[in-house]
Order: C-alpha cells, then structure tokens, then sequence
C-alpha cells in the first residue's frame, strides 16, 4: 500500500538529505517527493508517497523524529485530505489532431502552455487520479514529455472524505 507522509522540519540545509538518506539506509522507495515552504517563516512541509505496510511506515515514523530537524511526522493516508499535483505534458500534435487534443484538455481542465509547430504542452492540476486518466487518453497521439511535481496534501479541516463520497455516489448510481 502506499502511504502519504507529511512531515514538517527546520528549513535548514542538509535536512532532505538525512531524510533521503534515512530512507536509502533502509532500503525504502520515496515514489513521490515535494518540498515547499509551509505556513510558518522557518519551517518547510515534505509531502512523500512511500509504499509499505502499516508497521514499516510506524518504524520509519519514529526513525524521522529522530532526526534533528523534524519537528512533526503525520501519516495522512487514511485522513480526508485535499492532494494536488502539478503536471507538464507534451503531445504530438498535428494539424489533423489539434483540435481533438485541446478539446480532451478542456475535459480534463487542463490548460494549453505552449504550442509547437508539432506538439503541444499542457499544464494538468489535480488529484493523481487524473494525471493517469488524462495520460491515458492523451498517450495514442504521442506523448514526448512528463514533468510532474509529486503529489502535496494537507488535511481537510472540515473532515470531509471526498473518496468516501465519490463511493457513495457511484454505489448510488449502480
């Protein structure tokens, strides 16, 4: 299974190196990693997909609060959280298929960022979930490039599980 660690840390320099590195030492994957600035001067937000268990994500928990700069490790997997990711695609696209592309981007809201004389670049923001689907449809006219973020999330305040009511409203509909 994968899980989604956020972990807030001191923003000095060398601390994504001990956390890589804790993770490399015990022969862990990060699938996804973004880091940013969070809500507080001084204080960065590291949001990672990591696949694993419920109980090697526990050990791994308890070995970054060992580290010095960690000030707070949360597994949000199983919280109602709000998880974006940013991502930039580049298609073939010919005079014939066009239109048809930018007519699949509006689909998926995506928007056109640079046309080429053979291709196109979109920029997609959303849940992962819609950068596999619009992948997907966009990959049988010829993708050349995928620049992706990794996902970032922060829990919702309201509680709100909005994949527990995409459940419920497809269950509905069967």
């Amino acid at each position: 299974m994968k899980h989604t660690i956020s972990v807030l840390v001191e923003d000095e320099a060398g601390v994504l190196t001990r956390i890589a590195g804790l993770f490399a030492r015990r022969g862990f994957n990060i699938e996804s990693l973004a880091v940013g600035p969070a809500e507080q001067s001084g204080i960065s937000r590291i949001t990672m997909v990591v696949p694993g268990d419920d109980s090697i994500i526990e050990q791994l928990t308890k070995q970054l609060y060992k580290l010095v700069n960690v000030l707070k490790v949360q597994d949000i997997t199983e919280t109602p959280c709000v998880e974006r990711e940013l991502m930039l695609l580049k298609v073939n696209a010919t005079s014939v298929t066009r239109s048809e592309i930018i007519e699949l981007s509006q689909i998926f809201r995506a928007r056109v960022v640079d046309v080429g004389e053979d291709s196109l670049t979109l920029e997609v923001v959303g849940d992962p979930g819609k950068m596999v689907a619009i992948v997907q449809q966009l990959g049988r006219f010829g993708i050349r490039e995928v620049a992706r973020t990794g996902k970032i999330a922060l829990v919702r305040e309201s509680g709100v599980n909005t994949e527990f009511l995409k459940l419920q409203s497809m269950e509905a509909r069967v």
